[in-house]
């Protein structure tokens, strides 16, 4: 059964002056700020299409190193993923050129060649990387705790 989930926004005025909202449908995303100036120069509080982007990464890409782990029969004590995403302007147009996924683990009876594989496999493998893949270089940083 395939799993849908939604979310909102909301913009009024141009892109430079204007600003908007975000939220998520569920209730756990709450209602947060967008502007331009918040995506390009300082976030002010408010959020961005990337940091969003970056978040969901982050979230599914310690989803898919735990199952990984879990079936090498090493399943994590604790993943610490950081995900960050560059939004460039590449010739006209801007682009999300890439996203580095740095991940700490804390996982008993691994040496650290099986953990950098698997954390290389979960960055190729989560659902979001598929999502990003041919458009957004995807890397990423393993290391022990």
């Amino acid at each position: 059964m395939a799993a849908k989930r939604t979310a909102e926004a909301v913009w009024e005025h141009d892109l430079l002056h204007g600003s908007g909202t975000v939220k998520g449908t569920s209730g756990a995303l709450p209602s947060m700020g967008v502007s331009w100036s918040a995506r390009t120069e300082a976030p002010g509080g408010k959020t961005s299409p990337e940091e969003l982007l970056a978040a969901a990464h982050a979230a599914c890409y310690s989803m898919a190193l735990s199952a990984g782990l879990g079936r090498m029969q090493k399943p994590p004590e604790r993943l610490d993923v950081r995900a960050t995403a560059t939004f460039d302007k590449v010739g006209d147009a801007w682009k999300v050129t890439t996203m580095e996924l740095q991940v700490t683990g804390k996982v008993p009876g691994i040496s650290p060649a099986e953990f950098e594989s698997a954390a290389q496999a979960a960055g190729q493998g989560c659902p979001i990387s598929g999502a990003l893949k041919g458009n957004v270089v995807v890397s990423v940083q393993a290391k022990l705790a």
